[in-house]
C-alpha cells in the first residue's frame, strides 16, 4: 500500500509540473504571436511606402530585410520553442528573474514587455543559457536541476529532470521520476529515435565537449577532428548559428559559407540552420562553388587525383600560354591601301612585353595589342612618310597618333590580334584543354601518355567536381576584363538619363500656358522638384538578393566565416579555391582523416593547413560516438586499426541490441537478398540504406523509395540511417586505393542495424562477422 501511495503522489506531482510548464509555454507562444503580428504589420507598412530620398529608400530596404528575417526566425521557432529549464541554487539566479533563479531555454530570446522586459526565454546561444549544457554533478555551476521539456505543437507532453544535487534529488523523489541524478535519458531518447531522412538540430541535447567547440573564440582555423557518429556536422552547424548570433553585424554583411561533400549531404542538413532561425547561410559543394557551373560529370579515380594535385598548376599555366599564339607564317594586312606584314618578330616582341607585365592573360592583352599596333604604325610610317631625299620621316606625331587610333578601330587588324591573343574564359580554356589531345600534350608535357588519356574527354559543355577548382585557378590566371561591362553600364545609364529628360521635357511642354504671371511662382511642376538624374535613379531596379544569394553569384566574394564539412575529402586544389574565399582565415574545419576516401584527399591536417596559416590553427577532438552502437563499432574498430593502428576509436555511448550479421549468397543472388532485407526493414520506422560498389548501383537502384536509399559510399558520407545493408565489401575495398577508409565509412552509417551481403570470402578485416 505505501508503494501505491508513493506512485500516486509522484503521478499527481508530475501532472502539476506539466500544468505549470504548460502555463509558461503558453505565455511564450502568446508573446511569439505578438512579436510575429508586429513584424507582419511593420513589413506591410514598409512595403506600402514609396518614393522619398535615396536614404529613405535604403532604410526601407533595410527594414524590409529585418522584418522578413524576423518572421522567418519566428516561424522556425514555432516547433520546440522552449525545450529546457535550469533551476539554480538560491542566490545564484538573476535578481530580476520573477521565477527566482529559474531560467527557461529555447530557440530564441523572448522578453516580457508587460513586466519591465523581464526574460521569459533565453536564446540557447546566450551566455546565461550555457549552464544548461555544461553543468554536471561534478561541476554543477550553481545548477541543482536541469529539466528537458518536450512539446508537440504548443502542448507540453513530458518533462524529464536531471538532478545535479543529491539532496535535491532525494527531496524530489528522483528515484521514481523519469530522470535521476545526472541522467542522460533525454540524450538517449534522441539517439534512439527513428531517422527521417533529414538531420535535426541537437540544440536540446548538446553535450559538454560539443558546447566547448560550438562557442570557441578561436579566430583562425579551428579543426574539429572526430570519428564516425561524434556529431561533427551537428557541431559545425550549431557553431554557425552561434557565430551568427554572437557576431551578427560582422557576419550578416560578409556571410557564412558551408561546404559539404555532395548534394545529398547538403539536402540532408538543409533544415538544421533554418530550424535554428538562421536562413542567410550559403550551402555548397566544391563542385558548385564556381559561379555558373554545376558539376554533373564524374572523373575516374586517376583523373580526380591528377586534378586535385597542385602539380596540375603548371599544366594550367602552360594551357593559357599556349593560347598566346605566334603565327607560323607572316600575316599580310591591307590598311588604307597599303600592305603591311605582321611577322613572327613583331608578335614575339609584343608577347614578351605582355608577359613581362605579370598581368593575367586578359588584362595583359591591351599591352600586346598596343605593341602590335605600334609596330604596324612604324611600318606604315616608314612607307608613307619616307623622305626620298634622305631626311627625317615626314609624318608628325599627330599623324602617327591618328594612324594608331584608326588601326585600333580597324576590323581586320583587331581580328588578327584577337586570334593571336584572344579574350578567354576559364570554361573555354579548360574544356578546350581536355578535348584537344594536341593542346593537352603541349601543356601537359610532364604527364605520362596514360595520364593524358585519363584527362581527355569530349567538350560537352559540362564539368566535374574536380574541374571547379581548376576553373577558379584559371580565373586567376586569365583575369576578368570588365571594361566592356563597365561601358555597357555607362551606356545603360546614359539611355536612362535621356529617357528621364524626355519625360520632363514632355511635362514642360504640356504645362498650362494661360496662368497669370503673378501666380506662376506659386505653382510647382514636376520639373521644379526633380531633375533627370533623380528621375532616372528612381527607375533603377535595386538588388534585393540576400547576402548568400549575392555571394553565390560572385567568384570574388570573401566570406566572414567558412565551415568545411568532411574536409578530409578536399584536394590540394580545392583548398586553394576555398582559401581565396576566406582571406581572414576564420574557419571551422570538420572531418576525420581516417575516413578519407578520395585519392586526392587529406592524410594530415598539418600538411593541408600550414601553407595557409602556418601554426595559427587549433585542433579539437570529439571522442564520444553517439551514432554507432557498440556492437557495430567493434567491427568497424578492426578496420580503423588496419588503417591506422595508432588512431583512437570513438567511444560508443549505447548498445542497440542488434549485433551486425553477414549473409553469403550465390553470385547471382545479391539483388534478391538485398530486396528481401529491404522488405524486412519496411515495417520498422526510420530510413534504411543499401550501400554498394559503383558496379552494382544500377542493378540495385530499383530498391530505392521514400524510406530506402541506394548509394555509393562516397554519396553516403556524412549521412546516417537506422539500418544499413552493405553489399560486397570486398569490391568496395578494390575500387579505390583508399578502400579501407571507404569500408570504415560504410560500416559506421547505421544507428541500429547492420547487415553485410557478400558472395565470396569476407575481407580479413571483417573477421568478426565470419
Amino acid at each position: 500500500m505505501p508503494d501505491r501511495l508513493t506512485e500516486e503522489h509522484v503521478t499527481t506531482d508530475r501532472a502539476a509540473e506539466l500544468e505549470q510548464e504548460q502555463t509558461h509555454v503558453s505565455r511564450l507562444y502568446q508573446r511569439l504571436d505578438e512579436m510575429r503580428a508586429y513584424a507582419q504589420r511593420r513589413l506591410r507598412e514598409v512595403l506600402l511606402e514609396t518614393g522619398g530620398t535615396p536614404q529613405a529608400r535604403s532604410e526601407r530596404e533595410s527594414f524590409t530585410q529585418l522584418y522578413s528575417e524576423d518572421l522567418a526566425k519566428y516561424d522556425a521557432a514555432e516547433h520546440g520553442l522552449c525545450f529546457g529549464r535550469i533551476d539554480l541554487t538560491p542566490g545564484d539566479g538573476d535578481p530580476a528573474d520573477p521565477d527566482g533563479g529559474r531560467r527557461y531555454i529555447g530557440r530564441l530570446g523572448i522578453l516580457d514587455e508587460d513586466d519591465d522586459y523581464a526574460t521569459l526565454l533565453l536564446d540557447w546561444r546566450a551566455p546565461l543559457a550555457r549552464p544548461f549544457y555544461l553543468a554536471t554533478t561534478a561541476a554543477p555551476d550553481g545548477v541543482i536541476r536541469r529539466r528537458h521539456i518536450r512539446t508537440r505543437n504548443r502542448a507540453v507532453t513530458s518533462v524529464t529532470d536531471e538532478f545535479l544535487d543529491l539532496d535535491t534529488a532525494r527531496a524530489a523523489g528522483a528515484e521514481s521520476a523519469d530522470g535521476g541524478v545526472g541522467s542522460e535519458s533525454a540524450l538517449l531518447a534522441a539517439l534512439n529515435a527513428a531517422r527521417t531522412g533529414h538531420m535535426t538540430d541537437i540544440v536540446e541535447t548538446i553535450q559538454h565537449e560539443q558546447d566547448a567547440i560550438i562557442r570557441s573564440e578561436h579566430k583562425s582555423v579551428l579543426v574539429v577532428q572526430g570519428g564516425p557518429g561524434t556529431g561533427k556536422t551537428a557541431v559545425a552547424l550549431h557553431r554557425a548559428a552561434y557565430l551568427l548570433y554572437t557576431y551578427r553585424r560582422q557576419l550578416d554583411k560578409a556571410g557564412v559559407l558551408i561546404i559539404g561533400p555532395n548534394r545529398t549531404f547538403l539536402d540532408y542538413i538543409g533544415q538544421v540552420l533554418p530550424s535554428l532561425g538562421e536562413t542567410g547561410v550559403l550551402l555548397s559543394t566544391v563542385g558548385n562553388l564556381y559561379p555558373g557551373v554545376r558539376a554533373t560529370l564524374e572523373d575516374s579515380l586517376r583523373a580526380g587525383e591528377l586534378k586535385g594535385s597542385t602539380a596540375i598548376l603548371e599544366v594550367l599555366k602552360q594551357a593559357v600560354r599556349d593560347r598566346q599564339e605566334v603565327p607560323p607564317d607572316p600575316v599580310r594586312l591591307s590598311f588604307d591601301g597599303y600592305q603591311l606584314i605582321l611577322d613572327r618578330k613583331i608578335v614575339t616582341k609584343a608577347r614578351g612585353r605582355a608577359r613581362s607585365s605579370r598581368r593575367p592573360h586578359n588584362l595583359a592583352r591591351p599591352i600586346f595589342a598596343a605593341s602590335v599596333v605600334d609596330a604596324l604604325t612604324d611600318q606604315l610610317a616608314d612607307t608613307m612618310g619616307k623622305d626620298l631625299t634622305g631626311g627625317k620621316n615626314l609624318l608628325s606625331q599627330t599623324d602617327l597618333t591618328e594612324i594608331r587610333d584608326e588601326m585600333r578601330a580597324d576590323r581586320d587588324i583587331q581580328a588578327v590580334i584577337a586570334r593571336l591573343w584572344p579574350i578567354l574564359t576559364p570554361q573555354e580554356v579548360l574544356a578546350g584543354l581536355w578535348a584537344d589531345p594536341d593542346r593537352l600534350a603541349r601543356a601537359g608535357g610532364a604527364l605520362s601518355p596514360e595520364d593524358r588519356k585519363e584527362l581527355h574527354r569530349a567538350d560537352t559543355g559540362a564539368f566535374s567536381a574536380g574541374d571547379a577548382p581548376l576553373l577558379d585557378e584559371l580565373a586567376e590566371l586569365l583575369g576578368i576584363d570588365d571594361s566592356e561591362e563597365r561601358e555597357r553600364s555607362r551606356r545603360r545609364w546614359r539611355a536612362q538619363l535621356e529617357e528621364a529628360q524626355d519625360a520632363l521635357d514632355i511635362l514642360t511642354g504640356s504645362a498650362p500656358q494661360d496662368l497669370e504671371d503673378d501666380l506662376d511662382p506659386e505653382i510647382l511642376m514636376a520639373y521644379d522638384l526633380i531633375d533627370a538624374s533623380q528621375l532616372a535613379e528612381r527607375q533603377h531596379v535595386r538588388d534585393r538578393q540576400t547576402t548568400a544569394e549575392r555571394a553565390a553569384g560572385d567568384r570574388t566574394w570573401t566570406y566572414g566565416h567558412v565551415i568545411v564539412d568532411e574536409a578530409q575529402e578536399l584536394s590540394e586544389m580545392a583548398w586553394r579555391m576555398v582559401m581565396r574565399r576566406i582571406p581572414n582565415r576564420w574557419m571551422t574545419v570538420v572531418g576525420d582523416v581516417a575516413q578519407t576516401g578520395d585519392p586526392a584527399g587529406a592524410s594530415s591536417w598539418q600538411r593541408v593547413l600550414e601553407p595557409y596559416v602556418a601554426q595559427r590553427w587549433k585542433l579539437t577532438e570529439l571522442t564520444v560516438n553517439y551514432r554507432t552502437p557498440a556492437e557495430i563499432m567493434a567491427v568497424a574498430g578492426d578496420v580503423l586499426a588496419a588503417i591506422d593502428p595508432a588512431a583512437g576509436e570513438p567511444r560508443s555511448v549505447r548498445e542497440s541490441g542488434h549485433p551486425p550479421t553477414a549473409i553469403r549468397v550465390a553470385a547471382d543472388g545479391i539483388a534478391a537478398e538485398a530486396k528481401r532485407l529491404v522488405a524486412d526493414e519496411a515495417p520498422r520506422p526510420g530510413i534504411a540504406a543499401v550501400l554498394a560498389p559503383h558496379s552494382l548501383i544500377s542493378e540495385l537502384s530499383a530498391l530505392a523509395d521514400d524510406s530506402v536509399q541506394v548509394l555509393t559510399v562516397h554519396d553516403a558520407k556524412g549521412l546516417e540511417f537506422d539500418a544499413v545493408i552493405l553489399v560486397e565489401p570486398r569490391e568496395i575495398l578494390a575500387e579505390s586505393p583508399r578502400g579501407l577508409n571507404d569500408l570504415y565509412v560504410a560500416l559506421t552509417r547505421a544507428t541500429q542495424r547492420l547487415t553485410v551481403v557478400h558472395t565470396g570470402e569476407l575481407p580479413e578485416v571483417l573477421h568478426r562477422l565470419g
